[in-house]
């Protein structure tokens, strides 16, 4: 594809009127989410003064997220979309609005923190699969990969901008992150009910236990789509090191506050900028192989982070990593949607958003573990060289997932 080309294919993604409403939605809502995390962890402290305490925000969650999956994912693919969207966002505005009230009134509590959070997070058991599988209706087949790169971009960005977003709004006071939270919320439910579908629908197939668990056994059946999602599952569970950046910042590294704040925005940073390189020069080839090959570069520059003693060196790791993971994201989402029917995507989405939500929570548990058994950068190692041995076994298991060649549907 030419020069010329790429550039025309990606003003027509920004020039879709339903792509960016799509967009929009989607940044606001994660702008709205993030400030709210950020704000409600901060509360939680304050309020109890106990750090076990935030692990249990983190539990109910993940939590609400692992029991709503299965049922979210058969009401996607038989109700319409965007209204499933617009409701989860107008609950989340909501949520936001009552805790604000809450403070005002002076009756917040712990208990309370984890019923919000609990709301928020079989919110997001819905919103995700839901909005995942709405771009494939409004988007080209053959513009796929693309408008899931770009879309990439501009939440890598919101999740850059959302927690510093949320503590600066609470320095002005501990309702304005909330208020911030709901009208965001608001703006973003208005965007996705805004959303004109260009794709034909799909039959509405009655809810039922099969229908429930459909979307395991259509992975199941699909070694390319379950290769993919279990190598990003297993590559974070072992290679993630963001539960360890407090440890290393302060007793490796000696970088204090701030140099906690320069590792934890790191990893946004360079997914950010490989998601700006992908939405401009799209993988047209090898995308197999490209996937494989980026997860191997990700335990390496673990490995690197964890034997670094300089702080300019870590960083420059931990750009590496989220560049990495996030070739691996385009790759995974762009082949989930393509090799997923219309009628499923609800179901397979979900299956996918709870395998990454695993991923990331059991990653964390997992390298604190292992930080308290072995020490943080021994921790480090064993993550990192556990990821490369993922890559080398998934190779063996997943050959279908090796072989796959093209992103763009032709």
């Amino acid at each position: 594809m030419s020069e010329t080309a790429q550039g025309i294919d990606q003003q027509q993604v920004l020039h879709n009127g339903n792509y960016r409403h799509f967009i929009s939605s989607r940044i606001c809502s994660s702008l709205g989410f993030q400030s709210l995390a950020v704000a409600l962890g901060w509360m939680m402290y304050d309020l109890t003064q106990n750090a076990y305490m935030l692990g249990f925000v983190g539990l109910s969650q993940f939590a609400a997220m692992a029991v709503l999956t299965f049922v979210a994912g058969p009401v996607v693919d038989r109700f319409d979309r965007r209204r499933i969207g617009f409701l989860c966002q107008i609950i989340e505005g909501l949520t936001a609005l009552c805790i604000g009230v809450l403070i005002l009134t002076e009756t917040f509590s712990a208990p309370m923190i984890l019923i919000a959070v609990a709301v928020l997070g079989g919110c997001q058991a819905f919103e995700r699969p839901t909005m995942a599988s709405l771009l494939p209706n409004i988007v080209s087949r053959s513009m796929l990969q693309r408008a899931v790169a770009t879309s990439s971009s501009f939440m890598q960005t919101a999740l850059i901008v959302g927690p510093s977003l949320g503590g600066l709004l609470y320095g002005f006071g501990e309702r304005a992150p909330f208020l911030f939270s709901m009208v965001a919320f608001v703006i973003a439910g208005w965007n996705v009910a805004s959303i004109r579908l260009v794709s034909a629908g799909h039959p509405k197939t009655p809810i039922s236990l099969g229908t429930v668990f459909a979307g395991l056994s259509f992975i199941r059946g699909r070694p390319a789509i379950l290769g993919t999602i279990s190598l990003d599952l297993f590559a974070v569970l072992f290679g993630g090191a963001v539960a360890l950046l407090p440890i290393f910042a302060s007793d490796i590294l000696a970088a204090g506050p701030i140099g906690l704040g320069l590792l934890r925005a790191a990893p946004a940073v360079g997914a950010l900028l490989m998601s700006i390189v992908l939405a401009r020069r799209p993988i047209t080839r090898s995308a197999g192989r490209k996937m494989f090959l980026a997860v191997a570069v990700f335990g390496l520059a673990t490995v690197l982070f964890a034997l670094s003693s300089n702080i300019a060196l870590s960083i420059l790791a931990l750009l590496i990593t989220g560049a990495a993971d996030n070739v691996s994201v385009v790759i995974r989402s762009s082949l989930v949607q393509l090799l997923t029917p219309d009628e499923m995507r609800g179901r397979v989405n979900a299956v996918n958003s709870l395998f990454i939500g695993t991923s990331n929570q059991l990653g964390e548990f997992e390298s604190g573990m292992a930080a308290g058994l072995a020490g943080p950068v021994a921790a480090g190692v064993i993550g990192g060289v556990g990821t490369l041995a993922v890559v080398l076994v998934w190779m063996r298991l997943f050959p279908e997932l090796r072989r796959v060649e093209r992103l763009d549907g032709r």
